[in-house]
């Protein structure tokens, strides 16, 4: 099973982008789906989380900006990005946590620049 992050690219500040990220085979009980960038020169920070529930969180960096959704019939995570900020610059990860374990997608890179 992979995860395949897709989406990225670059936009100007204040626009908008969507991330995906979908798993290329069955993956059952997974629990939580999350978000995750590094920007250059950075380390690996949390972006958002969903649960099984439905339940989401935010970093504080992007909360009111950033929106996670997950479709569970396609093992699939959305990442909807407005008002982007040249410091939202980074390479994007999804992440999937269930009985398996945890499971990293390869990144999908995204600039913010005029």
């Amino acid at each position: 099973v992979q995860l395949q992050a897709s989406g990225g690219g670059l936009v100007q500040p204040g626009g908008s982008l969507r991330l995906s990220c979908a798993a290329s085979g069955s993956i059952l009980g997974i629990r939580v789906m999350a978000w995750y960038r590094q920007g250059p020169g950075k380390e690996r920070d949390w972006v958002a989380s969903i649960f099984s529930n439905g339940l989401t969180q935010y970093s504080d960096s992007v909360k009111g900006r950033f929106a996670i959704s997950r479709d569970n019939a396609k093992n699939t995570v959305y990442l909807q990005m407005n008002s982007l900020k040249p410091e939202d610059t980074a390479v994007y990860y999804c992440k999937v946590v269930g009985p398996f374990g945890a499971l990293w997608g390869q990144g999908t890179k995204v600039t913010v620049s005029s």
